[in-house]
């Protein structure tokens, strides 16, 4: 780690006695609707983040009052799979405490808005006796890790859920400050029952043991894990801190492909950050994953920046110490070297929308979930619908990292009940009839409540879609799932630089627009023209997709044909993302 002075955000963990810092006073506090700073900071490790309603903002500091403060919580669902409770839970938290929806992120987790502090403890409470929870679903640790949660398709598929289950078990913070600050020291079993009380730590001397594998100050930045079965990349595997491709020899899972380093976040006006892919380093067999998850999160602890969090991921620790020195640090660790890499094969990142049959004779069906909304309009009842498919469905729902969501498990005997209600909703017709780019499309919240917003994505992505389609209607193109993401900043949380049309937003209504990505997640894209309004993108977007559908090659992708046909060169590595661009 480079020797200089660590960053504010290092001394308020250093401060923190394992993530606790004022948090408690900070809740009890009725004067404001805000935490004090530092904790502010601290409650990211507990899941959520303070966030104003950046649209009435202006109009409260005319009023002389402080911004509408709000809390946003993140859910951790590790594999993605929620039973019929959790998701009926989930659904009454958003309409008694939130905004009255629910977001369906990326990384397989609920995230709530609009929670009052006064009902921070009374919400979280809530979904734990659900025995969901929310801590590590941010701050400078790992988050939720992520797999495809078909687990029901085949016995490899049962077993990398359960690999990943045991990943997001082993590397959760280990400190008592989450069940202390929000539970009252109280954790439930298998069967909601109370645990015996956490060890109260507060009032007592913090040993170095109490966090093992991430120390006082956790890791230098967010930390992220994903599996994925080949051929489907549907977790955009190499986005990831650490990710983990499945082997399979003769119907058993043997082990895994590891690769490291990969994140998406980048600074306007600052080359020198960059998105980055996972390199990969070597094959490992099953039973030793989680001992190698371990060895690469403490390298990335002790080696990590910790002075400018802009530089702090992992990727940018590889790259500076370079990726055989990191490698051997890692074989070092580990008391044994990886085995040479095992041979895999991508096709594609999206989710197989429609039903579908398990091994054990129950069905999935995967509905595609605009931007991972869930919430009923005059027009389209999504929200209501999914309550009553919960109410009666002995199966589960599952998260995809498209935020899409499947309802598993379900018996033959309730497939028409459940078909039923989908049709008197519209939800199934609403699956079926949209335009293949449409469902491949991800949007993060952006604007009105994420604070690092230039621009919108989620409330916007859906009437430029609309635009879009009549442009991929007239040239035939309708059916072709055109990967198109966007973002409201670079920070890259719907990691809008793997899309084969990506747009960042910049300003307000302007955005960077990039091209070139690899429909099976294994190629960034690259900067094409900048700055671009809504007409600017539609005219700049036409005569390529008609480009597209006049010369493309069998099978041919979008951003493979982009590349082929020089409107953008190719990005071989993160540190080249920025080269040739306009």
């Amino acid at each position: 780690m480079p020797n200089k002075l660590p960053s504010e955000v290092e001394i308020i963990k250093q401060k923190s006695e394992y993530l606790r810092g004022t948090l408690v006073e900070s809740l009890e506090n009725p004067i404001t609707g805000a935490l004090n700073v530092d904790d502010t900071q601290l409650i990211k490790f507990h899941g959520s983040y303070q966030q104003t309603d950046r649209d009435i903002d202006s109009e409260r500091k005319r009023q002389k009052l402080e911004p509408l403060y709000s809390f946003m919580i993140r859910v951790r669902v590790p594999g993605g799979i929620a039973s019929a409770h959790q998701w009926l839970t989930m659904d009454k938290l958003a309409d008694t405490y939130g905004s009255g929806t629910l977001k369906l992120t990326t990384r397989q987790a609920f995230q709530l808005h609009g929670i009052l502090k006064p009902n921070l403890k009374t919400t979280i409470q809530g979904f734990n006796e659900a025995l969901l929870d929310s801590i590590a679903g941010c701050g400078d640790v790992n988050r939720n890790v992520m797999c495809n949660p078909n687990s029901a398709q085949s016995k490899i598929h049962q077993e990398v859920y359960e690999d990943a289950q045991a990943i997001s078990a082993h590397l959760t913070p280990k400190t008592a400050a989450y069940w202390e600050i929000w539970l009252d020291g109280q954790q439930v079993d298998d069967n909601g029952e109370p645990k015996q009380k956490a060890n109260k730590l507060i009032n007592r001397q913090i040993k170095d043991n109490d966090e093992p594998i991430y120390g006082k100050t956790y890791l230098p930045r967010k930390f992220k894990v994903a599996l994925a079965i080949p051929p489907n990349n549907d977790v955009d595997i190499f986005a990831n801190d650490v990710a983990l491709i499945a082997i399979e020899k003769q119907g058993k899972l043997i082990g895994y492909n590891v690769a490291a380093g990969g994140g998406l976040g980048m600074t306007f006006g600052m080359p020198e950050t960059y998105p980055r892919l996972a390199d990969l380093l070597g094959f490992v067999e099953k039973d030793k994953v989680i001992d190698v998850c371990e060895k690469i999160v403490t390298i990335q602890r002790d080696w990590g920046d910790r002075s400018n969090r802009k530089f702090s991921r992992l990727k940018y620790t590889i790259d500076r110490v370079g990726l055989d020195v990191f490698k051997a640090e890692l074989h070092k660790r580990l008391g044994y070297d990886l085995q040479p890499l095992e041979k895999y094969h991508f096709t594609n990142t999206g989710d197989e929308y429609g039903w579908s049959l398990n091994t054990d004779g129950t069905y999935n069906l995967t509905l595609f979930i605009e931007g991972g909304r869930i919430a009923d309009t005059a027009a389209f009842q999504l929200k209501t619908a999914l309550r009553e498919v919960a109410t009666l469905h002995s199966g589960d729902f599952r998260l995809t990292g498209n935020q899409n969501v499947i309802i598993g498990k379900i018996d033959p005997k309730q497939r028409k009940a459940i078909e039923n209600i989908l049709n008197t909703h519209g939800i199934l017709q609403h699956t079926i009839h949209q335009t293949g780019l449409r469902k491949s499309s991800i949007a993060c919240v952006a604007l009105n409540t994420c604070t690092m917003a230039f621009a919108e994505a989620e409330r916007y992505l859906p009437s430029l879609t609309d635009k879009l389609d009549i442009i991929l209607r007239q040239h035939g193109l309708e059916k072709e799932h055109i990967i198109i993401r966007m973002t409201g900043c670079p920070n890259g949380c719907g990691r809008p630089y793997l899309g084969e049309i990506g747009l960042v937003g910049k300003a307000l209504g302007r955005y960077n627009l990039y091209l070139g990505a690899a429909h099976n997640g294994e190629r960034l894209n690259k900067l094409y023209k900048e700055m671009l309004d809504e007409a600017g993108i539609l005219a700049t977007l036409e005569p390529i997709l008609a480009d597209y559908a006049q010369h493309r090659l069998k099978k041919e992708a979008f951003g493979d044909f982009t590349i082929r046909r020089g409107y953008v060169q190719a990005t071989t590595h993160g540190q080249n993302f920025h080269a040739h661009s306009i």
